[in-house]
């Protein structure tokens, strides 16, 4: 009679965690439904922006990366991001893509412009700027120096 009622004890403990990991991970998936409207922004390049990923203002989260997809004519990454309905962004406001720190997560930056017209819901985003490549200017600084030291070494023996 002992065993069973430990047994039934650890059961009930077993459940009780595993609903506490099924409440923690709906609450980190983003489930919810769309409260704003949809902007949508063209990028040359969108490097580890993901689905779900924050759109930000100043900062602080408006909104929230909702799809992401290629356009098959101009090869651009056409980003969709559902905004807050509370902010009401100007038609010359920009999007670059940001992330917080060197390796941090990427998101969206939005920097609202002066425009006395406000963007519709499903309008785009015209002023882009995308991920900036570090490998690749890491490695032009570094051949850069390299030949630059070469170039040096011609210089004095001459």
């Amino acid at each position: 009679m002992k065993r069973n009622l430990v047994e039934t004890l650890v059961g009930a403990v077993v459940l009780v965690v595993a609903a506490a990991f099924l409440v923690l991970a709906y609450a980190q998936a983003n489930l919810r439904t769309s409260t704003g409207y949809t902007l949508v922004a063209k990028f040359d390049r969108i490097d580890g922006l993901k689905s779900g990923g924050e759109v930000r203002i100043s900062g602080i989260k408006v909104g929230t990366v909702i799809a992401m997809d290629l356009d098959p004519k101009s090869f651009l990454a056409i980003v969709k991001m559902d905004i807050a309905s509370h902010v009401k962004l100007p038609k010359d406001t920009s999007a670059a893509v940001s992330a917080d720190g060197l390796l941090g997560e990427k998101f969206i930056a939005l920097n609202p412009g002066g425009a006395d017209d406000n963007l519709k819901p499903n309008g785009e985003i015209a002023l882009t700027q995308g991920t900036v490549d570090v490998v690749g200017l890491i490695g032009q600084y570094i051949f850069s120096q390299t030949g630059s030291g070469d170039d040096k070494k011609k210089t004095d023996e001459k």
